[in-house]
């Protein structure tokens, strides 16, 4: 164990101190165009806005920003649609090297009080600007950063940049309104319709790459950091494509109700710097370091883990004393007189693998159980190994449903297996669950979900041709792939077990209220959840709050002690429950690690109410829904991580045992 602490610490450290992705070549520019080693076009690209008060993302163009053809866009992967990512080219115009020390102009919006249409995209704007929501811009692959004072007088560098502000009809400042004391007039939007870059890059004198340039001004960019202004421009400068960023022009405004004529003039300035003392293998560091929380999380959670493997110890060295005085006292009785006076878990040896009550249902929970738990195994693997960094987008997602739907096989043989267990004939009806039941509702609660998001016109909204994809992924890869595992787990004899199972049934003795189900299955789930709430609060952070996680080092290690908690705390309570007779352990030591699940749910309603501050039906609806989800999976996850330690252990203790 302390190998594997060691080499996921490792790991993790290595992840935090660059992000080299395999793959992924680093960009060279320069300002000679005529050169073929190096590029002189900086391409800046849009993505979806989104915000922390609501669940629905909005493309770019939603809000009526400037554009520009988007017949160049770069194509998304799976993961990306997935997660509503739309990554669109902008008109926003840089060549390396070219500071532009004046303002340009990049279009002037127009809109009328006489003009139904012109309000409402200007509702639109009011709207945006209310439940600030956040742009995401994309430089050489890396975000535009927006970095500002925080608590402690350090800085915080935020991967979006709003849109706007609000000064409520009190004249409290909201959000981002708080930067300037300019944003002060009771009841009105600014809109930040100016932005100040600054793009600094490593000029590669002492770098072996440096040599490409060929003696021209050129580097790698290592940052882009942006300034969101709100600038009242002069309309008619504005026409002939001139403007001025001085802070004396005044804010830019827009009343908080009613019908206005407004124009709307979007403006930037660009400056270049040499920064070599960041490598471009390093470029993401300043904005890891600088995210909230993540410097003092790192002692709690080393803490927990620590605190985890002591309890885990001494549950494992409990059990093993115990078991083996149990088994010795056991093997010593040899006389039929002596046999008489069987007590624990031996007498129940004639009913301990007697098939459970709706054998069906749990075999096919644990060949889905089994098909999550390799994913996720697999998935952490390669995200401790760089693949799935976020320099990487939506490789995440995509490598999770790719795998998904490969490990149909290990699904279906695991079903097959343990339904023939129990003695099943149904083999049909067991491996068409196995690949429809648990997929289907996961599917069916994201079908609903993309109905809503498709009502609120959101980028989230996964298109028509991308849900039919994924369900020929289904259908035509994972459904097969399911019945070949069925085929190859039907034709292996079945499991034979260590002693052999009595015609009548052992009636059970009355139970304690600790020794009962309910009780069992509730504490069951207190361990596992207790190794897992401080990763869970990072995880959930980077899904809803917009925050890069890149922790997959110490992910992996918490998903290792996720697993042998889960473990050792079923062992227990099976061990427990069949020293009171009660061998009814199938259905049991799968809810009792399933049972962390509703801990999850409700930390995750916990986190709704106290760290976020979403409004609205629909996002409220949209966020339980996938929590629902997540809840779901991790429930199938940890049962059959509990059941099938449980049967190891079970089979183990009655084969080591000397049985008439």
């Amino acid at each position: 164990m302390m190998c594997w602490v060691l080499a996921s610490l490792a790991v993790s450290l290595s992840t935090v101190s660059s992000f080299y992705l395999p793959g992924l070549a680093p960009v060279t520019y320069c300002n000679n165009p005529d050169l073929t080693t190096c590029t002189s076009d900086i391409k800046l690209f849009v993505n979806r806005l989104n915000s922390e008060e609501s669940v629905i993302p909005y493309e770019y163009h939603h809000f009526d920003f400037c554009q520009t053809d988007e017949s160049n866009a770069p194509a998304e992967n799976l993961g990306q649609v997935v997660f509503g990512e739309r990554i669109r080219p902008s008109p926003y115009k840089i060549a390396f090297g070219s500071s532009s020390d004046s303002c340009e102009v990049l279009c002037t919006k127009k809109y009328t009080a006489a003009n139904t249409d012109d309000q409402k995209k200007v509702s639109l704007l009011r709207k945006g600007m209310f439940m600030n929501y956040q742009h995401h811009w994309i430089v050489d692959n890396m975000p535009v950063t927006w970095c500002y004072p925080v608590e402690n007088g350090q800085h915080y560098c935020s991967t979006g940049f709003p849109m706007g502000c609000y000064v409520d009809k009190k004249g409290n400042p909201k959000d981002a309104c708080v930067i300037s004391r300019d944003y002060s007039t009771a009841d009105s939007y600014y809109v930040f319709n100016h932005v100040d870059i600054v793009i600094s890059y490593h000029d590669g004198k002492e770098e072996d790459w440096g040599k490409y340039l060929n003696g021209a001004k050129g580097g790698r960019i290592v940052s882009v950091k942006l300034t969101p202004r709100s600038i009242a421009h002069d309309t008619a400068a504005a026409d002939t494509n001139k403007c001025v960023s001085d802070v004396a022009k005044g804010p830019l405004f827009i009343q908080g109700e009613g019908a206005v004529d407004v124009d709307i003039t979007y403006s930037y300035t660009v400056t270049f710097r040499t920064q070599n003392e960041v490598k471009w293998s390093s470029r993401w560091d300043y904005i890891l370091e600088s995210m909230p929380h993540t410097n003092i999380q790192w002692f709690s959670i080393l803490n927990s883990l620590v605190i985890v493997l002591f309890l885990s110890g001494m549950v494992a060295m409990i059990l093993l004393r115990t078991l083996h005085k149990d088994i010795a006292r056991y093997n010593q009785i040899d006389s039929g007189e002596d046999a008489q006076e069987e007590f624990g878990w031996k007498l129940v040896h004639g009913d301990v693998f007697r098939p459970p009550r709706k054998g069906m249902l749990l075999s096919v929970f644990l060949g889905s159980g089994t098909q999550l738990l390799t994913m996720g195994g697999i998935t952490l693997v390669f995200a401790c190994l760089g693949f799935l960094s976020p320099a990487n987008r939506g490789a995440l997602m995509t490598c999770a449903l790719v795998l998904f739907v490969c490990l149909g096989t290990p699904a279906g043989y695991v079903a097959a297996r343990v339904y023939k267990s129990f003695g099943g004939e149904k083999w049909k009806s067991n491996v068409l669950l196995t690949s429809m039941l648990c997929p289907g509702i996961v599917f069916a609660h994201f079908f609903v979900l993309n109905l809503v998001l498709w009502y609120y016109s959101s980028s989230a909204a996964i298109p028509f041709f991308t849900l039919v994809a994924l369900l020929a992924l289904w259908f035509g890869v994972s459904v097969p792939l399911t019945f070949v595992g069925a085929y190859f787990g039907f034709r292996k004899p079945a499991i034979e077990q260590p002693v052999r199972t009595n015609q009548i049934p052992r009636q059970i003795p009355d139970q304690s209220v600790y020794t009962q189900p309910i009780p069992g299955i509730i504490m069951g789930g207190v361990l596992p959840f207790g190794c897992i709430f401080i990763q869970l609060f990072f995880v959930l952070n980077s899904i809803w709050s917009s925050q890069i996680y890149y922790m997959y080092g110490f992910l992996f290690l918490v998903f290792i002690i996720l697993i042998i908690t889960c473990s050792e705390t079923t062992i227990l309570l099976c061990y427990f429950h069949l020293c009171a007779e009660d061998y009814h352990w199938w259905w049991r030591s799968f809810l009792t690690s399933g049972f962390t699940a509703f801990y999850l749910a409700i930390y995750c309603v916990h986190y709704f109410i106290t760290k976020l501050d979403i409004e609205g039906a629909g996002s409220t609806f949209l966020y339980f829904g996938y929590t629902s989800v997540m809840v779901f999976c991790f429930f199938l996850l940890t049962g059959t991580i509990g059941f099938f330690a449980c049967f190891w252990f079970v089979r183990k203790i009655y084969s080591v045992v000397k049985v008439d």
